[in-house]
């Protein structure tokens, strides 16, 4: 019988919702006296690999992370779970994995890993233990999952299922217990957050009235969304951004600029919609970030389709650019669509739409230097800090004084890779400093 406390890698691809289900699994399993990692090593009890499908990349990692963890840890349990095991759950059983499981059963697992090591003689497995040794300055809270919008391209709906809310209620109480555990900042997620309480047949869906009672009812000193659609945004929503705690970044998949190819994607805005609702944004929320998702080489995207999408972007300057090349998924209307362009020609425009990202994210960072933000600090590496401001700019200081989990205002001074270098100010210049109970 071991008397070491077990440990079990965590290893999570994908989107933000994949990390909040990840942070569940973690949470619960650190209050039942175990050890967690979130990167892969040799000697762990077991992993749970939660797995994205949105390109055939995503399938190849996970693939790889099965044959590393058990290559790593040949008696190690490994548990594979997520959209890549929804979508092709008869090439995840080949994985060599103990346990595969959808996306619905991710609950389980923590019971299920328990239950195991318990059989085998971890003592400490099981029991009550403080759950806040690991968790980040941040929380990852899923208020929705599921998509009913069926874009062409995409295989979520598919892998995540049809539209469902977590009720207000339970969403506020979720940020209350984060909050009490000391995080300074949670991160509301789903997989189409405008949607949000349309199956509560509410007449107005989307995040507002949740906003509303966050606001209201919680005291944690930030909030951010992880993503709304373009249709999403109105002057109602935005006029919330008033309070402070709600953070300046709003991401909005663009993924063309194109009419044609919207059309196609079956994207519900034009390109002169996008523009407008990026307007409104900038009118409302003074210093905001407007990052974005684009695909390069869609089915029948010409070269013309392709310089109108380029020209948008360049013209909106977004904070970041997060571009990829169309991905074929096996049972999306996209698949069957004629005219798919070939790969180095999709490389080619994937190139630029890369080179004009970083371009556009450094101008939005040279934008704020000599500014004053307030900064959550997150961790130490290589003997500098590292944290983000509220509008999602990375900030580096080499303070050396410990500040994981505090918020401090810090003056931007100067350019660094992929993100500016920070000075401590003194807390009074922007009030209170916050951090950790």
């Amino acid at each position: 019988m071991s008397d070491q406390q077990p440990t079990v890698a965590i290893l999570t691809l994908g989107c933000k919702l994949n990390q909040a289900d990840s942070e569940a699994i973690a949470r619960r399993l650190r209050g039942s006296g175990v050890l967690v990692l979130d990167r892969p090593r040799a000697g762990v009890d077991a992993f749970v690999i939660n797995t994205c499908s949105v390109t055939h990349v995503a399938d190849r990692k996970a693939r790889h992370l099965a044959r590393l963890a058990r290559r790593l840890s040949p008696g190690a349990q490994v548990i594979l779970t997520g959209c890549y095991v929804e979508r092709a759950p008869a090439e995840a059983a080949q994985t060599g994995a103990d346990l595969v499981l959808g996306s619905r059963e991710k609950p389980t697992i923590p019971d299920w890993l328990l239950e195991r090591l318990r059989q085998r003689g971890d003592p400490a497995a099981g029991c009550d233990a403080p759950v806040r040794e690991g968790l980040r300055t941040r929380a990852l809270v899923k208020i929705q999952e599921g998509c009913n919008e069926l874009c062409s391209f995409c295989i979520v709906p598919y892998t995540r299922g049809c539209e469902h809310s977590v009720p207000i209620a339970q969403v506020v109480e979720e940020v209350i217990a984060r909050q009490a555990e000391g995080v300074l900042e949670v991160v509301l997620t789903g997989t189409q957050l405008g949607n949000y309480g349309r199956d509560f047949a509410r007449q107005e869906p989307g995040p507002r009235r949740l906003l509303e009672a966050l606001l209201e009812r919680t005291s944690v000193s930030r909030i951010r969304l992880s993503s709304l659609q373009a249709q999403d945004v109105s002057g109602q929503l935005l006029a919330l951004w008033q309070d402070p705690r709600l953070c300046p970044h709003f991401h909005l998949p663009l993924q063309s600029g194109s009419d044609a190819v919207l059309c196609r994607m079956r994207r519900r805005y034009t390109a002169q919609q996008f523009r407008g609702v990026v307007e409104m944004i900038r009118e409302h929320v003074p210093n905001a970030s407007i990052t974005t998702d684009v695909i390069a080489g869609f089915p029948g995207e010409t070269e013309e389709d392709f310089e109108a999408t380029y020209r948008l972007c360049q013209e909106i300057s977004f904070a970041a650019i997060h571009a990829f090349p169309y991905s074929r998924r096996p049972g999306t209307a996209a698949a069957l669509l004629p005219s798919h362009i070939p790969p180095p020609v999709k490389r080619s425009r994937l190139e630029r739409l890369l080179e004009l990202g970083r371009a556009s994210a450094e101008t939005f960072r040279r934008g704020f230097l000599g500014r004053t933000l307030a900064v959550l600090w997150e961790e130490e590496k290589g003997g500098h800090w590292q944290g983000l401001t509220g509008n999602y700019i990375r900030v580096y200081t080499s303070a050396g004084d410990a500040l994981a989990n505090r918020l401090i205002p810090t003056r931007l001074t100067a350019m660094a890779d992929g993100g500016v270098v920070g000075v401590l100010e003194p807390v009074s210049h922007l009030g209170h400093e916050r951090r950790e109970p």
